[in-house]
């Protein structure tokens, strides 16, 4: 500890504290998070663990960059590069103005870090804007990893109970256990059309009703559609059938390299998903608007630096405009 320099606390969440910081030799600004290791009565808490494994292996310009473990007075404290800001806020903004190049650079950004990750065997599992934190030079970079799990064995089961509940991909909420980096595609899908849109694509109220408003918004699923789907755990098919409509019905402002890319990322068929690497190649990239330089990019202005710096996986956020 006597590297560091506590500044001030900018966020706490159940198992966590979040402190601003420096690093005494060379005066650079950090952020402290110290774990409650106190708050559980055998060892540490396995997402904290998950994240300090996870961030110690990669190490990417689209990735929080991960400093320095240490223990201090019965807590577990991680050292990380300080970013005061994330796309939740900047999408919730409404001083904030952004045009479609500018969504192409943070949707290159999150496509880059998340090829990364996947390409190293680890699906994320928790994506969401509120865990895309925003550097002063505009770069994205992925948080939380706590959640996070390496994949690749055919026959490892994981838990349905990942990923916040609005950006969930159907298979997840039927229960699957058997599942890819896929998952992870999904998630992209719901960001980009809040980019879009400027509000939560869908915003289910409980995990039923996150299944109702999905087929709300992307039609009934047949077999056709998702091959298997019957044979999950807890998969369960509504009285009213929805007709599927044309996602440029809902989004009339996107070209139709946009409107493709998100139909590929929100197939109801986890196989059939885009992979990240794909989404990288896929001509929604190539075409006219280029990505706005990360430097161009829009940023919060705030009379207080440190407003809403808090990330504190125990918050859900505002209530939405209702879509779905």
């Amino acid at each position: 500890m006597e590297k560091y320099e506590k500044i001030c606390k900018i966020g706490e969440g159940t198992y966590a504290v979040v402190y601003k910081g420096r690093i005494k030799k060379t005066n650079e600004t950090i952020a402290i998070k110290k774990i409650k290791v106190s708050n559980f009565t055998i060892g540490i808490d396995h997402s904290a663990l998950r994240e300090i494994k996870f961030l110690q292996e990669l190490k990417h310009p689209n990735i929080i960059k991960l400093f320095d473990v240490f223990s201090h007075k019965k807590n577990l404290n991680m050292v990380l590069e300080f970013l005061d800001a994330d796309l939740e806020h900047l999408i919730k903004d409404t001083n904030v103005v952004f045009m479609p190049a500018d969504i192409k650079s943070w949707m290159w950004m999150l496509f880059n870090g998340l090829s990364y990750c996947h390409m190293h065997f680890v699906v994320h599992r928790d994506l969401k804007p509120n865990n895309l934190l925003l550097s002063q030079n505009g770069v994205l970079k992925i948080a939380d990893f706590g959640l996070a799990r390496e994949y690749g064995s055919p026959n490892d089961r994981m838990t349905h109970v990942a990923v916040t509940r609005w950006y969930r991909p159907p298979e997840l909420l039927f229960g699957a256990r058997l599942y890819s980096s896929a998952v992870d595609l999904w998630s992209c899908g719901c960001i980009f059309a809040e980019l879009m849109l400027r509000t939560p694509f869908i915003a289910g109220e409980n995990d039923i009703d996150q299944i109702k408003k999905i087929f709300m918004a992307l039609g009934t699923p047949t077999e056709q559609d998702w091959p298997g789907m019957k044979s999950l755990p807890n998969f369960m098919m509504f009285d009213e059938t929805f007709l599927r409509r044309p996602l440029s019905n809902l989004f009339s402002a996107a070209g139709k390299d946009s409107i493709d890319l998100l139909e590929q990322m929100m197939r109801y068929d986890p196989a059939k998903r885009i992979s990240s690497v794909q989404a990288l190649k896929h001509p929604y990239f190539e075409n006219e608007p280029l990505p706005t330089h990360p430097e161009l990019l829009p940023k919060l202005v705030r009379k207080n630096q440190l407003e809403n710096t808090a990330m504190d996986v125990d918050e859900v956020g505002m209530k939405p405009i209702k879509l779905f």
